[in-house]
């Protein structure tokens, strides 16, 4: 077997061929290739700081919106307190004003009650005064009808009024 062995003439132009072609890449397609990467790079690097910045400032919103949102919640605790803290306060004072409305009504009832009492009693007192009355006149009459008992009834007054 034979081994076959390049010619050295091939093998020269080859390689010429080569450092023509690198030569020709590197002054008209590696310099912009390169270029293009490094632009190409800078932005990939720019995005990503761009990135990070807006995720340091969409973390910044975040913080502040949970700020805000805990802000208003208390607040709306606060406020929750107070409206609760008013609606017991006028409970209280309704149930005071109710208490001395109703302990006035009791008080200007039995005032009416008393006074009521007080006319029905005199009425009564009248009443029975009226009654005794006619029935004593009735009685003096019936008694009083024959003359034997109107002098023995004068004679009694009179010793009654001589005693004293």
């Amino acid at each position: 077997m034979e081994i076959l062995l390049p010619d050295t003439g091939l093998f020269i132009f080859q390689t010429l061929a080569f450092l023509l072609l690198i030569f020709v890449l590197g002054k008209f397609a590696w310099k912009p290739i390169l270029s293009g990467l490094k632009e190409r790079e800078e932005t990939i690097e720019n995005a990503l700081l761009s990135a990070e910045k807006a995720k340091s400032e969409m973390e910044a919103l975040n913080a502040d919106n949970a700020k805000l949102l805990a802000e208003a919640r208390s607040e709306r605790d606060a406020m929750l307190k107070e409206a609760m803290a008013a609606a017991n306060t006028i409970k209280e004072e309704a149930k005071e004003e109710t208490g001395k409305i109703t302990a006035k009504m009791i008080e200007d009832a039995k005032a009416v009650i008393e006074n009521e009492k007080r006319a029905a009693l005199a009425d009564v007192k009248t009443l029975v005064a009226s009654l005794s009355l006619e029935i004593t006149e009735k009685v003096l009459r019936k008694e009083l009808s024959d003359k034997k008992a109107q002098e023995s009834l004068v004679d009694e007054y009179v010793k009654d009024l001589n005693l004293n």
